[in-house]
């Protein structure tokens, strides 16, 4: 329970309210996925000024943070549960990863 109360302050803390009501969201999230069942893990950068994870063109919601690897897959990070999902097609029909990320 405490990793997702560190989570949510991390993400809560990059998206400050502009003038007006909107939810202006800046800063960089430095995260560490790890796969439950393998134990891999590896860091990620989320660059919010930019709408980049690790240099490459991401999709920030508040929801959701998308971003497509060419050399791997789709990858899509559920903001309020650190939850991630990696998926990759296949001529057996593709298959997805799951990982949790937690504020490094």
């Amino acid at each position: 329970m405490k990793m997702w109360a560190s989570l949510a302050v991390v993400l809560a803390a990059s998206v400050p309210v502009a003038p007006g009501g909107w939810a202006a969201e800046t800063g960089t999230l430095h995260l560490r996925c790890t796969n439950q069942a393998s134990g891999a893990s590896w860091p990620i950068v989320v660059d919010l000024d930019h709408k980049l994870v690790d240099s490459l063109p991401a999709t920030i919601t508040d929801e959701r943070i998308s971003w497509p690897d060419p050399k791997q897959g789709i990858f899509d990070l559920e903001r309020a549960t650190g939850k991630l999902q990696f998926r990759n097609a296949s001529s057996t029909g593709g298959y997805y990863l799951y990982y949790t990320c937690r504020p490094e």
